[in-house]
């Protein structure tokens, strides 16, 4: 029986990610049966594949790959296929699409080669207008990915999902100070440290929190009286001594938003 299945390139929610961690609802594979991977490898999904791979080794499937047998051949045409291409259908306009911005640019003089009178490289977001005339790039439009946060999409290249990135590998610092109107501290600053610092459970992070807010008092002493009255200046200075002291300390900035309370 042969099974056609996704997933050769270790995609998370694929049908052969699933099979190979028994989480596939119709499909188990055991010791004898073989996983054929008729692909290459895209340059940054190695882990990923090699992660795969090894789960349906532990199951006893035999894994083959093109490094071990011919079985991948490219379905992408070469320069001779394309030229062939051109040669049949005789476009006016050639617009190459699928590739980085070295690829299309090749393709492009290749269709010039082949005596297409019009072939334009556009980039992702560009408005290509096809006619009448000459084709030509007329505007631009917003582009990306978008991914289902919660109930609603959000761009991943976004604000939202990228701070969401940061607190997740450095963690967050939240820090409220308390000054007069000229600028004077009221109350020592309070300062909490998710993802970072176990102040509870580790002595150390403990006394590393201490220094962090002698750190805060230090930069707001430095400051000139009319730096002092501005919130903004003082929001900033405590920001960056906060990232700057745990960086030196934990080797991590995390995002950090500061409170200014004036009495």
């Amino acid at each position: 029986m042969l099974l056609l299945c996704t997933g050769n390139q270790g995609e998370p929610e694929s049908a052969l990610a699933r099979i190979a961690a028994r989480d596939h609802p119709r499909v188990v594979l055991e010791e004898g049966d073989v996983a054929l991977f008729s692909s290459r490898i895209i340059p940054g999904n190695e882990k990923a594949v090699y992660r795969l791979q090894n789960q349906l080794v532990e199951l006893g499937v035999e894994v083959v790959t093109e490094r071990d047998q011919f079985v991948h051949v490219s379905g992408h045409p070469a320069r001779d296929d394309l030229a062939r291409m051109y040669q049949w259908v005789r476009p006016r306009i050639a617009v190459p699409m699928h590739g980085e911005m070295r690829h299309l640019v090749e393709h492009a003089a290749l269709a010039r080669e082949c005596r297409v009178p019009e072939a334009r490289v556009v980039a992702n977001g560009d408005v290509l207008k096809l006619a009448p005339g000459r084709a030509e790039v007329v505007g631009r439009v917003p582009y990306g990915r978008l991914g289902l946060d919660g109930t609603r999409l959000a761009p991943l290249e976004g604000s939202v999902v990228q701070a969401r990135h940061r607190m997740i590998y450095n963690g967050t610092a939240a820090v409220t100070v308390v000054l007069d109107e000229a600028g004077k501290l009221l109350a020592e600053p309070r300062l909490s440290v998710q993802g970072l610092l176990d102040v509870e459970g580790d002595a150390r992070d403990a006394v590393v929190l201490e220094e962090v807010i002698r750190t805060i008092e230090d930069s707001l002493e430095r400051l000139s009286k009319a730096a002092r009255r501005d919130d903004a200046t003082v929001a900033e200075t405590v920001r960056l001594a906060v990232r700057r002291r745990l960086k030196a300390s934990r080797g991590k900035k995390p995002l950090t938003e500061v409170h200014v309370v004036r009495i």
